[in-house]
């Protein structure tokens, strides 16, 4: 594996800014260890999300929701200290910002332990993403599917399908917006309504089963290596079929997503 050169520049918030505004695709995949950290640091990835989907991928459980503050901090020092240039994401855990207090604590401990440069939590917590704002915590909204809420919604499925709840959605991103947040997830959406917020937002938008108009593109790099203990989601891809190796794999996302090949029709709603 090519080795990256000590004088290589780390990706900050302002980066991806200027990619969304330069209309250049933005890559993304899950990590939650050194060695998988440095293969996708080494393929050139822009950022790397320590996901709560470690709970499923990592751990074995059905949900991500058993997941606590000290699984992530532990798999987010990993993934730090083996990248060079990717920007990282850590996901705040289920019921771990139930007060924005709390929340500002538990993000506390993701910086400063877990060496995170940003934090991601779900749906429309608007008090909570001003006030990690105002203490300099940069914040990462996710909206559409809600994986912490699966006891809730009863099952992972496609969210905003019919007017009204596309309407609430994207009034949700416009709301996360202008709370503070400086990225946005959507997950499990239809194409046509995350073009819309992408479109409507001015800060990078990334999807999961979003279709193709976002800013950028993240998957469990568990699932788009097929080594995922569950059925691989219609949304995301196999990159090991067609690639001799992972890195090939990673490197052929990476590509595709620059491109705008990836998500395909097959691959969004």
């Amino acid at each position: 594996m090519s080795q990256h050169h000590s004088n290589v520049k780390q990706l900050s918030i302002v980066d991806l800014q200027q990619m969304k505004h330069k209309a250049e695709k933005i890559s993304c995949l899950t990590a939650y260890d050194a060695s998988f950290s440095a293969l996708l640091d080494n393929a050139d990835i822009d950022i790397i999300l320590v996901g709560d989907s470690l709970g499923m991928v990592i751990q074995g459980n059905e949900t991500t929701l058993a997941v606590t503050l000290t699984d992530m901090i532990y798999h987010c020092r990993c993934v730090v200290d083996a990248r060079q240039r990717a920007f990282v994401v850590a996901d705040l855990p289920f019921m771990s910002y139930p007060t924005p207090l709390i929340a500002a604590e538990n993000s506390a401990q993701l910086m400063q332990q877990g060496r995170a440069q940003m934090v991601k939590l779900e749906g429309t917590r608007l008090e909570i993403i001003e006030f990690l704002v105002e203490q300099g915590i940069p914040v990462c909204g996710h909206l559409g599917l809600l994986p912490q809420s699966i006891n809730q919604l009863g099952r992972y499925l496609i969210q905003g399908k019919d007017k009204q709840q596309a309407d609430k959605i994207l009034a949700d991103a416009l709301a996360v917006e202008k709370a503070g947040a400086s990225l946005l997830v959507v997950e499990c959406v239809p194409a046509s309504l995350a073009q819309k917020i992408t479109e409507q937002l001015t800060i990078p938008v990334i999807g999961i089963g979003a279709g193709v108009d976002c800013d950028g593109q993240v998957l469990v790099l568990y699932d788009m290596l097929n080594i995922s203990l569950g059925k691989r989601p219609k949304f995301s891809k196999d990159y090991l079929t067609d690639n001799i190796d992972i890195e090939a794999a990673v490197k052929a996302y990476i590509n595709e997503v620059k491109q705008g090949t990836f998500p395909s029709l097959e691959h969004s709603f």
